[in-house]
């Protein structure tokens, strides 16, 4: 049994096939990279994702040497994340089910994150930190749900490394948290050849906003902006990897430090981080220190999984769709009783339309609001072992 599952919540468009034992058969995507100086808008990022998700589609089963008869269930992510984008996406994946007449399962970006963390380095029962441009969350699993135990209240963490790089004018290109994370490392590097390796200079003292369990960056970016780090940037007062390892301590000591709140609370010590965000080296390397003191350890993926991509919404639609009553067995491809041909297509035919009944998108849609049938009350799973 395969799945295919279709993201495209934000700049990346991208098309994964997942097979029920967990392997990842394909996983392809493209890139919206918006103009220097800019972020990326709806309305632009809707046009790549419709340019790109059909060729994407056919080079997903290519990869995986598939035909779409093979597929059982197209996933596509429901939400949350930009409306049009969301939308492209969705409309494709419609079109899927109904030419290739499978079951349709919409996907919570966030739940996608974290069951492919799961997945790739078999993490049991970690805490979460999830970091990307449009979210920033701290979870525990309990009780059939992803429980929010502390986020930002105001912007994510992507969101303000891209401002901060627009600000300092570093590009869009590859992704300005990589640009970020580069500068900041080569300042790093400069510090230490002089003598500075254990504490390299902090050119700017930034606000530290946490809030009990929440986090702030609206004021830490407000603080570069307008506090005068510009100025003495434009005066070469400062260089900009001075600026960008400043930013980088400060927001990732935030996040490992309500990470190890959430830790202690619920006696974990393990600790998974997923998003996009959690690609960076030194946000992984500060939350390995943090866990190892703890007596636990820090997992992360590499960017074929920590930055959106199809095989995640793949992977999380089909536990979904496996943990549905009367769902499909391994040789099946749908939840339809033994019968005749007939009465099979019949039924058939009206789970897609109950499926595409549900199949909206909506910008808004918490990690907790998922009932996370296929995992027991104890965290173990159901539908899946590894």
């Amino acid at each position: 049994m395969y799945a295919l599952g279709i993201e495209g919540s934000a700049n990346k468009v991208g098309v994964g096939i997942v097979a029920r034992d967990g392997r990842v058969v394909a996983n392809v995507r493209r890139t919206y990279v918006a103009p220097a100086g800019c972020g990326f808008l709806p309305k632009e990022t809707a046009a790549h994702h419709q340019q790109h998700v059909v060729r994407l589609v056919r080079l997903a089963l290519a990869e995986a040497e598939l035909r779409p008869r093979d597929i059982a269930v197209v996933c596509f992510t429901r939400g949350p994340g930009m409306g049009a984008p969301l939308r492209s996406c969705a409309v494709a994946a419609r079109v899927l089910a109904q030419l290739w007449r499978v079951p349709l399962v919409g996907v919570n970006h966030c739940v996608g994150h974290i069951e492919m963390g799961r997945l790739v380095t078999h993490a049991a029962h970690p805490v979460v930190l999830y970091v990307s441009g449009g979210n920033t969350q701290v979870i525990a699993y309990a009780r059939r749900r992803y429980r929010i135990f502390g986020e930002t209240i105001d912007i994510a963490v992507g969101n303000c490394l891209d401002r901060f790089a627009r600000a300092v004018g570093l590009p869009n290109d590859p992704s300005p948290g990589f640009n970020i994370e580069r500068a900041a490392a080569q300042y790093a590097e400069r510090e230490a050849a002089q003598g500075r390796a254990e504490a390299p200079t902090l050119a700017l003292e930034l606000p530290y906003a946490v809030k009990g369990m929440d986090v702030s960056f609206s004021g830490l970016l407000s603080a570069v902006e307008t506090g005068g780090a510009l100025e003495r940037l434009h005066k070469s007062e400062v260089s900009v990897g001075a600026l960008c390892y400043a930013l980088q301590e400060t927001v990732f000591a935030m996040l490992v430090e309500v990470t190890e709140r959430a830790m202690a609370h619920c006696g974990q010590r393990d600790v998974l981080v997923v998003g996009g965000v959690g690609c960076n080296a030194r946000l992984q390397r500060m939350m390995q220190l943090m866990a190892a003191e703890r007596g636990g350890r820090a997992f992360t993926t590499d960017d074929r999984f920590c930055i959106d991509n199809g095989a995640m919404i793949a992977w999380a639609g089909l536990l979904e769709f496996l943990a549905r009553p009367g769902s499909a067995s391994p040789a099946g491809h749908s939840s339809i009783s033994d019968g005749s041909d007939a009465a099979q297509s019949k039924q058939l035919d009206a789970a897609i339309d109950v499926a595409l009944a549900a199949s909206d998108c909506t910008q808004r849609f918490r990690t907790d609001q998922v009932l996370v049938a296929w995992r027991a009350d104890d965290g173990s799973d159901l539908v899946y072992s590894s």
